[in-house]
């Protein structure tokens, strides 16, 4: 068994070719270029690296959200666009999930936090049961008060991950109540791999879609969708 997996639903441009037992190779660039510009060209390179010709992909795992809403966009375009043309299905994988499994193997919670806007976060809550993720709240974009309450509340420690940490960090300092840490810098970001190794598991279950059935997970409208709605009220 061996798939793809891409995560374009930051800034980070993430991909990554797994088997059931082994990273082959992963592509990772944190850099101000757009998904359009890198994501086609970092698919081309680890695919040439591992030798991988399109015939040995059974899947494609993709970051489907939540997370920026272009970059979401072409990771699905390039996504449907590859599985439609190699015949192969898609695993879903919650964005915000596979941040979590940066960390998987944690005794602890993990609760990652990607920066929304608007004083938002994209986040959840999950745990490690020996290589099970359990969720402890759903994914979900909010302020970071009712999160906070809801660690505390859950009261276990926790680590945080994600590019969020720099906007709420004095916040979470100053109001989490349970033991908490922070991820280092290379754990703290999207990763390919993770997205593979929980789409690996998704796979195994079953839960696949098509091409055609393949659409990202927003959780919120975009901006221009609320501008719009704004510019109807008025």
């Amino acid at each position: 068994m061996k798939i793809l997996a891409i995560d374009s639903s930051a800034q980070v441009a993430s991909v990554a070719v797994l088997t059931e037992t082994t990273v082959l190779a992963e592509y990772s660039v944190d850099y101000k270029k757009t998904h359009s510009q890198t994501l086609l060209p970092m698919i081309d390179e680890v695919l040439r690296m591992t030798e991988t010709a399109k015939e040995d992909i059974d899947a494609i795992a993709v970051a489907a959200g939540p997370g920026s809403f272009t970059g979401l966009r072409i990771g699905a375009a390039t996504v449907k666009g590859l599985a439609m043309v190699w015949n192969v299905p898609v695993i879903p994988v919650s964005t915000v999930a596979g941040l979590a499994c940066n960390l998987a193997g944690t005794d602890g919670l993990v609760c990652p936090l990607m920066d929304a806007r608007r004083g938002q976060v994209y986040t959840g809550v999950y745990g490690f049961e020996g290589s099970t993720v359990v969720e402890y709240v759903n994914d979900a974009c909010m302020t970071i008060e009712p999160l906070i309450a809801k660690i505390n509340e859950l009261g276990r420690k926790v680590t945080f991950v994600g590019d969020a940490l720099t906007v709420f960090k004095e916040k979470l300092e100053s109001s989490v109540t349970v033991p908490y840490s922070f991820a280092p810098i290379h754990l703290a970001k999207q990763s390919a791999a993770s997205v593979g190794w929980l789409g690996l598991k998704l796979l195994a279950e079953g839960k696949t879609v098509t091409a055609e059935e393949f659409v990202p997970t927003y959780l919120r409208i975009s901006q221009a969708e609320r501008e719009r709605e704004a510019r109807l009220e008025r």
